[in-house]
């Protein structure tokens, strides 16, 4: 039997949780000494504080997406899964493409990823960290989408920031989000940003959104799509077998890199 007290048994699943990034019942209940009937009480308990959200046989962080950060700041978080995601996702362009890219530390690294020898590619996009990043590209002709500049994401939004997505009938969208959930599809953080993502959605034939595990089963403040408008999610290894089978439950397809 355990010798813990339930205020010390549920901080050590917290420990656990932000250890290994999910916990299963009954690996708990084992590692407790307990039974799995009591881990999923205490599941639920902290579910109810916001501080985890649980899954079929275990939980994941409840992780708050209310603030943002800076792009300098996220591009270090989960560095090596952004980087896989962004070159699965830089596999789907091809010569010819009409291509709109969207701001984030994910859809940096796919640029970075894109291939030198592509030809004919047009690229659209509201981040000017990535039109600077290809503008040297051979293959590759750069357009900026126009509007206001945001320092923290490096981004141009609205006013006039959706003025030239809606004059586009583009081949591929790939963007980027803060929370991809079953019921509430893909959503931001910030307002001004959304905006713009959805008029990026309308704009193209193909709608990719990248996003690494720690997006997954996450609802942030703004809605930017359902999860009908996507043609696939590019996720990384390390999403919870839970998540994937909750979103592909859900009608979405999910690639992992």
């Amino acid at each position: 039997m355990s010798t813990l007290d339930t205020q010390a048994r549920r901080e050590r699943i917290l420990a656990l949780l932000r250890r290994n990034g999910q916990v299963r019942v009954a690996e708990l209940a084992k590692a407790l000494g307990v039974s799995q009937v009591t881990v999923r009480a205490d599941l639920e308990a902290l579910e109810r504080q916001g501080l985890l959200k649980r899954l079929r046989g275990g939980a994941v962080p409840w992780e708050a997406r209310r603030f943002e950060l800076p792009l300098e700041v996220t591009k270090a978080v989960h560095a090596r899964e952004k980087e896989a995601i962004g070159k699965r996702a830089a596999a789907l362009v091809k010569d010819g493409d009409v291509v709109i890219l969207d701001v984030g530390s994910t859809t940096t690294e796919m640029a970075k990823a894109l291939s030198p020898t592509l030809k004919d590619v047009v690229v659209i996009t509201s981040a000017l960290n990535i039109a600077l990043l290809l503008e040297g590209h051979p293959g590759i002709t750069v357009i900026v989408t126009g509007g206001r500049l945001r320092p923290l994401q490096h981004s141009l939004v609205n006013p006039f920031g959706t003025l030239l997505l809606e004059e586009l009938n583009a081949d591929k969208a790939f963007l980027g989000c803060n929370g991809v959930h079953p019921e509430r599809g893909f959503t931001n953080t910030n307002l001004e940003e959304a905006e713009v993502k959805k008029a990026m959605v309308r704009a193209a034939r193909e709608v990719y959104f990248l996003a690494d595990h720690s997006k997954l089963l996450q609802v942030a403040t703004a809605k930017i799509a359902p999860l009908s408008a996507a043609r696939a999610l590019i996720t990384d290894r390390k999403a919870p077998k839970e998540a994937l089978e909750a979103l592909e439950k859900a009608g979405l397809t999910v690639e992992v890199a």
